[in-house]
């Protein structure tokens, strides 16, 4: 579990202590118990307890700013590592100088699609996708799918694309 998420859970459950008290509070005030209470004449117990809800209320405020930020970091590494996998595919269909057609095949097969899928989806035989498939495999040096799958995921983890940065 995250450090931020236990952080958040603690002061849930003290920010419900404090609700229950208070709740304790203003039943037995409208019942007549304070008579009877332990906690009569008590009000500093109030002034704790209110404090105590203040101060969490504070740093609860501040955990949610925390985990917006990361957040928001996570979604522009998201968008820094689609944009970077599109261009790094880019680059190697052209290194491996891919015609149109066997980009467009590499490009579906990467995606996962089946090579019925793929006839279908580009109106063509499926002898002629797998002839297609079988030129992007030896062009690029691999076997198959995943091992054209895994040269670009190597690829993108080789390095961070956006440096986490220090949590306030």
């Amino acid at each position: 579990m995250h450090q931020s998420t236990k952080s958040l859970w603690g002061l849930f459950i003290l920010q419900a202590a404090c609700a229950a008290f208070f709740a304790f509070d203003a039943v037995s005030d409208f019942l007549g118990w304070e008579a009877k209470s332990p906690l009569r004449d008590m009000d500093v117990y109030e002034y704790v307890f209110a404090a105590v809800l203040v101060v969490s209320l504070a740093i609860t405020a501040r955990e949610i700013v925390k985990m917006q930020r990361r957040q928001k970091r996570l979604k522009q590494q998201v968008d820094v590592a689609s944009g970077a996998f599109a261009e790094l595919l880019e680059r190697q269909f052209e290194e491996w100088q891919l015609t149109s057609s066997e980009a467009e095949v590499a490009m579906l097969a990467i995606k996962g699609l089946s090579i019925a899928d793929m006839a279908r989806l580009r109106d063509t035989k499926e002898g002629t996708i797998k002839a297609q498939c079988a030129a992007v495999y030896r062009k690029a040096g691999v076997t198959g799918r995943l091992q054209l799958l895994s040269l670009f995921i190597e690829e993108l983890m080789a390095e961070t694309l956006i440096p986490a940065p220090r949590d306030v």
